[in-house]
Parts: C-alpha cells; structure tokens; sequence
C-alpha cells in the first residue's frame, strides 16, 4: 500500500509530539507536516499533499471545524480525522458534517491512533460504538425536533425496510460483523446494504451516515 503521508495538527506542541513519536515506530506512517491553527494546516497540506490529516477541534485564528471544510473541497483531498477532548468541543459534530473522515479521543492509545490512520486512508470511516453514542446523544438536538423519533422509514429516500433497519444499526455505532450476528445476516450482505444505503442517500461513508440517521431522527438519541 505504501507509506501513508500525515499531517499533525494541534495548537499543542507537546501534543503533537507525542502523536509524532507515537507514528515514528510505524514503517507505514510518515509525518510530513505540522501546523499549529488551522489557516496554518490548510497552507502545510496544500505544500506536502498528505493522505490523512489529524485535525484538533478548537484552536486560535482558525478552529478546526473551518479547517476541515476548506481541506476536503479541494480537488484529491486528504481525509481528515478529528480530535476531541469529548467534554468541551461542541463542534464535532459540525466538523464531521464538513467532511471529516472519524473522530478520536485525545486521550485516546497509541494504537488508536495509528489504526484509526490506517482505517481512514483506506476511504473507510472510524467509528467508535461508545463514543458515538455519547456524541450523538450529546449533539441530536442538533437534529430538526420537528421530526418524530424512531421513524420507520426514510422520507423521501428509496431505501428498503431492511436497510433502514441496517442503518439504525450503524448510527449505534456497531461494525459490519456485529450488524451480521444481530440481524442473522452474512458479513457480505451487510457490506452490501450498507454501499446501497451509502449511494442511494449520495453519503461519502459511515459516518456521514450516523449523522444522517440522527438528523433525519431514525434512531432516538438515547438508543
């Protein structure tokens, strides 16, 4: 596959250290650039054209929400993957809607973070059961109160009973296999389901389709 090409921004120095050192020990992980706010990470990814970019959220003159949404409408973006402190940053969810490809714990393990990288170079979505769940309960208010909770099915969207069914599963956060033993399904059918859902709703992955089930209230945020 190669070696993956990384961005590490953090308004952080020691933070970004020890992202750096964690990465260095990986033959398949190279940090390329470091940007401390993220008008300075949009100037270091157009110079040294990563593959992934691991965004912090709230930083000076530009956050990382903004950042985000300027790095992904560009021509080959790289996929973005979102710090959090969880507890305090209010712009996740937002930064996830912009185009980010995932969302880590700042405290989160070392292999975490490089597997997260790996997950998200590949074009799939990290997705994290527990801490979706915590941001989406969180954040559902975000979502139009107008809608009634636990909608049978998509409005306006020709997805099957069976996939809403499938999508409410991977709002909750649960991988492929999990939705397979649950839902008496093979792996490959669900891995089906779920690239017929992702097309028909024109979702880029996973995680576009968490906030798209929440906002469109087809799970409650409590589930």
């Amino acid at each position: 596959m190669g070696v993956i090409r990384v961005v590490l921004v953090d308004d952080q120095e020691l933070v970004r250290t020890g992202f750096r050192l964690v990465l260095a020990g990986q033959p398949d992980l190279e940090v390329v650039g470091e940007a401390g706010d993220g008008a300075e990470a949009i100037e270091i990814v157009a110079q040294t054209r990563p593959d992934v970019v691991v965004m912090d959220v709230r930083m000076p003159r530009m956050d990382g929400v903004e950042a985000t949404r300027r790095i992904r409408s560009s021509a080959d973006a790289p996929r973005v993957l979102i710090l959090t402190t969880f507890d305090v940053d209010e712009y996740v969810y937002e930064a996830i809607r912009a185009g980010a490809s995932g969302f880590l714990l700042k405290d989160t393990g070392a292999r975490n973070l490089i597997d997260a990288i790996r997950i998200v170079h590949t074009g799939d979505a990290v997705v994290a059961p527990s801490t979706t769940r915590r941001l989406f309960d969180r954040f559902a208010t975000l979502a139009d109160p107008r809608r009634p909770p636990d909608r049978r099915e998509a409005p306006g969207v020709p997805l099957t009973a069976r996939e809403v069914e499938v999508l409410r599963e991977v709002a909750l956060g649960l991988s492929n296999a999990e939705i397979a033993g649950k839902m008496f399904l093979s792996e490959a059918t669900v891995r089906t389901h779920v690239s017929h859902i992702l097309g028909k709703l024109g979702l880029r992955d996973r995680v576009q389709a968490v906030v798209y089930a929440y906002e469109m209230r087809l799970v409650r945020a409590s589930a």
